[in-house]
């Protein structure tokens, strides 16, 4: 699996991005794929995550109603739509790949992924 994350960037708060999240390996198919994103002071923290299989999502509470999850097949990407990003939205933005499929409950937990890819920083300024 190699992963590519890009689309992280500077913006100011109410602003948007567009997060990409690329397999050039093609191993999506069966998998989950989520977002994750930390910073210096807090731990990881879990963002969103899609199925790849039925497009079956979870989303973090403090993300739901601003930011959105989706699929491309035909690019082999999944894609996080960020509205209304606000400063404690600034961090790292990582992707992830699951090792099988897993549940709807347990799309949340770092534990289930195990192909990381580099990380995106998103910065959002007051």
């Amino acid at each position: 699996v190699q992963l590519q994350a890009s689309g992280g960037g500077l913006v100011q708060a109410g602003g948007s991005l567009r997060l990409s999240c690329a397999d050039s390996g093609r191993t999506f198919r069966d998998r989950v794929i989520g977002w994750f994103r930390q910073t210096p002071e807090k731990e990881r923290e879990f963002v969103s995550a899609i199925r790849w299989t039925d497009r079956a999502t979870s989303s973090a509470d403090n993300v739901k109603g601003r930011f959105t999850i989706s699929r491309d097949g035909a690019k082999n990407t999944v894609y996080l739509q960020m509205a209304n990003l606000q400063p404690e939205d600034t961090a790292v933005y990582y992707c992830a790949v699951s090792r099988g499929r897993i549940i709807i409950s347990a799309m949340n937990r770092a534990e289930a992924y195990n192909y990381w890819g580099q990380g995106t920083q998103v910065t959002v300024s007051s």
